[in-house]
């Protein structure tokens, strides 16, 4: 197998739109820590702006992937927290710069009360397959 397997529409279940229902693969299991909108030195990014706030997140994701020798080619599952569904417009927006529609992993998306500090909107943890 080069990569993961998506089926977004299983048998007797409607199709997914923005994630993909299964996603499957063998190799190597990677899981990536929720990812903040914080910069290299721990500083918060767009503080009240989640468009910045998730292209920040989907930046640290991509340098946690690269530290483990994958990209988002091999991520098979995303997990959304979001302080409001308000915001996924832009998760989705920052997601497309990193994964193309037709690569889309199997995904939830969960509104919470709050994150660890206040002015973080999101935060978003990854697993991915590496080929064996």
């Amino acid at each position: 197998m080069t990569g993961p397997i998506r089926i977004t529409a299983p048998d007797g279940v409607a199709p997914a739109a923005a994630y993909a229902h299964v996603v499957m693969g063998t190799g190597r299991f990677v899981a990536v820590s929720g990812q903040l909108p914080l910069d290299e030195d721990g500083k918060v990014v767009g503080e009240g702006d989640p468009a910045a706030q998730a292209r920040q997140v989907f930046e640290n994701l991509r340098r946690c992937l690269a530290a483990a020798g994958a990209g988002f080619d091999d991520v098979v599952k995303l997990t959304y927290f979001v302080t409001d569904m308000a915001h996924m417009p832009a998760i989705r927006t920052a997601r497309a710069e990193h994964i193309p529609s037709d690569r889309l992993p199997a995904a939830s998306a969960v509104q919470v009360a709050g994150l660890v500090r206040p002015e973080f909107l999101m935060e978003i943890e990854a697993f991915a397959i590496l080929p064996a």
